[in-house]
């Protein structure tokens, strides 16, 4: 068998790593640059030009020329008002981009060297950054689409489709024209028809042929102007093991593998959205895991500022 060329691809090592963001002036430097790359931009006016500048407590601080606001380059973003230092959470940043599966609160803790508290907050606040990051994630040409369930805390009850106790989330992938997956979205949402006609909207262009299994409401693809290819598979191994969903059944299975084999105990119902995210962001940024840090940088500087109360809070999402 031929190696894999995406899984044995060479990463940003760590001696690479601490040469880039060793120092809080090296993780600063690097802020600035993807925050700002013509130059200081007021966060409050947008005015683009600083009437001066100094340092205070070992941070740079600008003041605007036109509102007179004064901020560091953490002010407005998902940064702000946070006491840790810079390397660690580009540390944090590291390990959740390097890693081939999740990284878990316990262990980032452990990592950094800070409290559980801390640690969940900063992978939330990471795993935001992500999640914004792939919002307007859209999928074209040949797309498999499967309806797909996590969670389950309570024993009991109907199992997989249409069990009370897990999450349902749609799983996409485009594929290539070698039938190999390439850009995947995952969106946890009930399968009514609304639902996969928001998810169509928001997540898919024409042209788009869409390949799904005999459940009923992906037959909305018709009139979001898509070609519908529907096989009725059936249950059991048999609709594992069809080829034409080789790409979507090769992903579900990957992320309960990630979920499941990381976390002993999340709360799916309350955070799906953010840990689909992870695996998401992280899944079609891996043809280039040495830039994919970098990229997980310029999201987390244009996401806002989110304070710990915002973070906890359950939330809606498409």
């Amino acid at each position: 068998m031929p190696m894999n060329r995406v899984q044995f691809q060479p990463g940003l090592s760590m001696r690479e790593f601490l040469s880039l963001y060793g120092t809080e002036k090296l993780c600063e430097a690097a802020l600035i640059a993807r925050r700002w790359p013509r130059g200081f931009e007021c966060p409050r006016c947008g005015v683009c030009e600083a009437r001066t500048s100094f340092e205070r407590q070992g941070r740079r601080y600008w003041q605007c020329a036109g509102c007179q606001y004064q901020c560091s380059v953490l002010s407005g973003t998902i940064f702000e008002a946070s006491k840790l230092p810079l390397t660690s959470w580009f540390l944090a940043m590291q390990l959740l981009t390097q890693s081939k599966t999740n990284v878990s609160a316990l262990e980032l803790k452990r990592h950094l060297g800070v409290c559980y508290r801390t640690a969940w907050l900063v992978k939330h606040k990471i795993l935001e950054g992500m999640r914004l990051a792939e919002d307007g994630r859209h999928l074209t040409g040949r797309v498999e689409i499967d309806d797909a369930y996590l969670g389950g805390e309570r024993s009991g009850g109907k199992a997989g489709r249409g069990s009370e106790n897990k999450i349902p989330f749609v799983a996409a992938v485009q594929t290539t024209e070698s039938g190999l997956p390439h850009l995947v979205c995952l969106s946890p949402r009930p399968f009514t028809n609304a639902a996969v006609e928001d998810f169509l909207a928001c997540h898919t262009a024409l042209p788009l042929t869409l390949v799904s299994d005999g459940l009923n409401c992906f037959k909305v693809a018709t009139s979001a102007g898509a070609v519908h290819d529907r096989e009725i598979t059936g249950g059991g191994k048999a609709s594992v093991r069809n080829e034409k969903f080789a790409a979507v059944n090769t992903l579900i299975g990957n992320v309960k593998t990630a979920l499941t084999g990381t976390y002993h105990a999340i709360k799916f119902a309350k955070y799906a959205y953010r840990y689909l995210a992870e695996v998401q962001f992280r899944f079609n940024r891996r043809y280039d895991l040495r830039t994919i840090l970098n990229g997980l940088l310029c999201a987390l500087v244009r996401a806002p500022r989110r304070p710990e109360c915002g973070i906890r809070v359950a939330e809606l999402h498409r």
